[in-house]
């Protein structure tokens, strides 16, 4: 009986020591395992990167809490397992979860406009509103995430996989822009007729916040030109948007040698003269080639601006006055087919999840083969018709119907990326003035070519610049100001962050209807077949129970 005793001691004391040295591991060794077939919760090298940076409390609230559909309780789920990730790998991010039922006018003053959802519940149709926001809080400044991409789409199901697709890149990106000190520098190149501020407000605005923002004019070239090129060399990114005037071969050299210097750029260009307003005012205009002297500059990347408009079948609206009843004017939205409304490439970051982008009399840009990368951005739908400059073009033309054999041009090229090692344009050529930055080729360098100027300019109503995104008269929304910020910070992206936007998840969901239509099915099976069974080995266990002890 000692002995026994003995024995049993020692495996207690042997189980202790082990229950011990367990515990002292759990306290040295922590790991998390994503366990997911699309690895959905493992973080990004970049992700990873940008939290290392983080050296102080960073704290982030999302407004997800409450009663709402289903779907948006995945997202809710979905949004608290992606930041439980974030701080677990780094302690100074603090999470939290608020009901926004109390604050929403406080909510709808920073900016986060809530979200109203048809719900389907039991088959039937009901309104929800929901906050489908986040902020970021470190040190003094205050960032605002969207939980739901601007994009419109056909179900709320397809809306959710998106929200959570791109959970990684809203969030990266915000810490990214909250804790970043040195800001990159973007010139808003002028002296050749651009776009006036007031109508690029809405699309520059989003720009400022993210980098530093400035004017800067090249009409000093003729006065300074080296000490113009010098300046410009110290920017990172050039905007050129929409110049009406000849470029000098001056300039053109400064551009060219920012370029080959590293320089970034964003090139929106009209090379045809045609402008909507003029058409409203008078019913008609004259569409004619636009020269600002830069085919040769372009021609030397790898690409043609041609100064022929494009028509597409698939196009915005224009609202126009179609009659009067009494004294009030009726207004009716008609297809314009100047005004291509054209998708973005669903496979690269800049465009991916972005809503179709309209374009204003636009032109074809060809591509010429060379060392350069050319990624397509912006294509037309295959249902457009080329015409040819200079022509008349009339409004009154909206109320003919198309012919669809008369639209069979194809896809046309709007927007492109080019990537790549750039050569000057200058290159074995006689230089305008001398240099000591001088640079034959650029290395890995990148721009975007889009051939309408019109694609940032937003509307003025009563004055005041209106949201790129919507048209003030159809109400119609774009992705135009999505499309031009991705633009910029893909140019600018020396971190892989932008990449993460090409994120793809497979979120599964439950068929409503069919769910609906097989309730009491599942209801019986999930709740009385089980409750029948234990009845009924109840029943079986004690019918053999006495049968044996009856005896």
């Amino acid at each position: 009986m000692t002995k026994k005793i003995k024995n049993i001691t020692i495996l207690i004391a042997v189980l202790i020591a082990v229950l011990i040295v367990l515990n002292i591991i759990n306290q040295s060794f922590y790991q998390r395992f994503d366990l997911t077939a699309d690895q959905r919760y493992t973080l990004s090298k970049t992700t990873r990167s940008i939290l290392s940076k983080v050296k102080k409390p960073l704290y982030i609230t999302v407004y997800l809490e409450g009663d709402f559909p289903s779907e948006f309780k995945r997202l809710q789920v979905e949004t608290r397992q992606y930041l439980e990730e974030l701080s677990a790998e780094n302690g100074f991010v603090k999470i939290h979860f608020e009901n926004p039922d109390d604050q929403r006018e406080a909510l709808v003053k920073k900016r986060m406009m809530p979200s109203q959802l048809t719900v389907e519940e039991d088959g039937k149709l009901s309104e929800a509103i929901i906050f489908p926001w986040a902020e970021i809080n470190f040190e003094e400044k205050t960032e605002i995430v969207s939980l739901l991409p601007s994009k419109m789409e056909t179900s709320q199901e397809a809306q959710l996989q998106k929200a959570v697709e791109n959970l990684e890149y809203s969030f990266s990106s915000a810490v990214y822009n909250i804790t970043q000190k040195n800001k990159k520098k973007v010139a808003l190149l002028y002296g050749n007729g651009e776009l006036p501020d007031i109508y690029q407000y809405s699309f520059l605005s989003e720009v400022a916040k993210k980098h530093r923002l400035a004017k800067f004019t090249l009409d000093s070239v003729a006065t300074n030109p080296q000490q113009t090129l010098q300046d410009l060399a110290g920017l990172d990114l050039a905007i050129i948007s929409k110049p009406t005037q000849k470029f000098t071969a001056q300039e053109k050299f400064t551009l060219d040698q920012f370029i080959t210097n590293g320089g970034k750029t964003l090139w929106l260009i009209d090379n045809v003269q045609a402008e909507q307003d003029s058409l409203l005012a008078s019913g008609k205009m004259l569409a004619y080639p636009r020269d600002l002297n830069l085919t040769d500059l372009l021609f030397s990347y790898g690409i043609r601006i041609n100064s022929a408009l494009i028509k597409d079948l698939y196009a915005a609206q224009i609202s126009l006055a179609t009659g009067n009843v009494g004294n009030q004017t009726q207004f009716q939205n008609l297809d314009w087919f100047y005004h291509p409304l054209v998708n973005g490439n669903p496979n690269h970051p800049i465009t991916k999840n972005v809503a179709p982008v309209r374009l204003q009399f636009a032109n074809q840009i060809d591509t010429l083969q060379n060392n350069i990368k050319k990624t397509p951005l912006l294509m037309s739908s295959t249902l457009t018709q080329k015409v040819g400059t200079p022509t008349i073009i009339e409004l009154q033309s909206i109320a003919v119907e198309p012919q669809e054999e008369e639209y069979k041009s194809g896809n046309q090229l709007f927007g492109v990326l080019l990537e790549g090692d750039f050569k000057s344009a200058y290159k074995n050529r006689i230089q305008p003035f001398e240099t000591s930055l001088f640079k034959e080729n650029a290395n890995n360098n990148k721009m975007i070519v889009i051939a309408d100027g019109d694609v940032g300019k937003n509307q003025i109503l009563k004055g005041e610049p209106t949201d790129l995104n919507r048209d003030k008269w159809t109400n119609q929304t774009f992705g135009n100001k999505d499309f031009l910020v991705n633009a910029v910070d893909y140019l600018l992206d020396d971190s892989g962050l932008i990449n993460l936007r090409n994120k793809t998840l497979k979120i599964n969901i439950l068929d409503k209807q069919k769910t609906f239509q097989e309730r009491t099915y599942w209801q019986f099976l999930n709740v009385v077949l089980p409750l029948i069974l234990l009845f009924v080995f109840g029943f079986v266990f004690n019918y053999l129970r006495k049968r044996k002890y009856s005896k």
